[in-house]
């Protein structure tokens, strides 16, 4: 057992398996008391069931650890709070929140419907919205803890996964908005997009060449819950979001305007075709790039790599 994360309480959602099981063995070993989530569906979302939390419980507890179950659905506002009054019940405060749940459904933009639209946005981010929510007031009366969103690479866009995408394009938004608003309170607010040998990488159409494993993330997760997450300046790591995909860590741009231009008078649609193009210009997107070649490579027969 390390001491990284001792006194601390945290709660991890989709903590059953993969990613979210190695965040909470991670942060028990290290120390913390853990409030283990997991609804225990499928990868579309089906089929719950509460085993699979008191499955890491176990674990945690064998390894010599403090851990108890919540089986709770986080896309309900009362899951969400749930999680939170188990922690206070149980240990008396909550230091951290990482909200990993997640489920996929593919499909093409024009195809999908509202069914597979809403339980993967309500679970995504809606989910993550109703921990950060009950957690961020326990943390304002506390005056400190740390909020860990997860994102993924796809917030750039999806062929076949708008609503995933447009969900992890939103959990950056509101680590962002909460890393903005609850900084005078002394909480943190952080995203973090894995790459990482799961059940939802395990269909990706791709050879990924930058690749890591569960245990990988657990360990950027447990720093960014630690004293130690703080910027070369001394002051606390708040609305970033850091990739880890085995041996790399890299952090993302924040959002900003990337070029502008200006009118005399008011603009007219024949104005902004003569003015744009060459003075505001466009921002490429590498997706679109990796799209040609994968098409490529499809057409060869060969499985790309990205």
């Amino acid at each position: 057992m390390g001491n990284f994360l001792a006194g601390r309480v945290v709660a991890v959602t989709g903590a059953g398996r993969g990613i979210g099981r190695a965040v909470a063995l991670a942060a028990a070993a290290e120390g913390a008391k853990v409030v283990v989530n997991d609804y225990g569906v499928g990868i579309g979302g089906g089929e719950p069931t509460s085993e699979i939390a008191d499955g890491v419980v176990k674990e945690i507890q064998a390894a010599g650890g403090e851990a108890v179950a919540v089986a709770d659905d986080i896309s309900t506002m009362a899951g969400g709070q749930r999680i939170v009054d188990t922690a206070l019940a149980q240990y008396g405060r909550l230091d951290g929140v990482v909200c990993v749940a997640g489920i996929l459904r593919e499909r093409m933009l024009f195809n999908m419907s509202e069914e597979e639209w809403d339980p993967v946005v309500a679970t995504h981010l809606k989910g993550t919205f109703t921990v950060f929510r009950a957690a961020s007031a326990v943390m304002r009366r506390q005056g400190s803890g740390t909020l860990i969103g997860f994102t993924s690479g796809n917030h750039q866009g999806s062929v076949a996964q708008a609503n995933y995408s447009a969900a992890k394009g939103g959990v950056i938004s509101l680590v962002r908005s909460a890393a903005l608003g609850l900084a005078k309170y002394g909480v943190t607010a952080n995203a973090v997009a894995p790459v990482a040998r799961t059940r939802m990488s395990a269909n990706v159409p791709m050879e990924l060449k930058e690749i890591g494993e569960p245990e990988d993330v657990a360990a950027l997760v447990t720093y960014l819950l630690s004293d130690k997450a703080v910027a070369v300046g001394g002051e606390p790591i708040t609305g970033q979001v850091y990739t880890i995909a085995g041996p790399k860590i890299a952090v993302w741009a924040q959002p900003r305007e990337l070029r502008a231009g200006y009118a005399e008078g008011s603009w007219t649609p024949e104005k902004i075709a003569d003015f744009l193009p060459g003075t505001v210009g466009t921002d490429p997107m590498p997706m679109l790039a990796q799209l040609e070649a994968m098409a490529k490579a499809a057409a060869a027969k060969d499985r790309p790599n990205a």
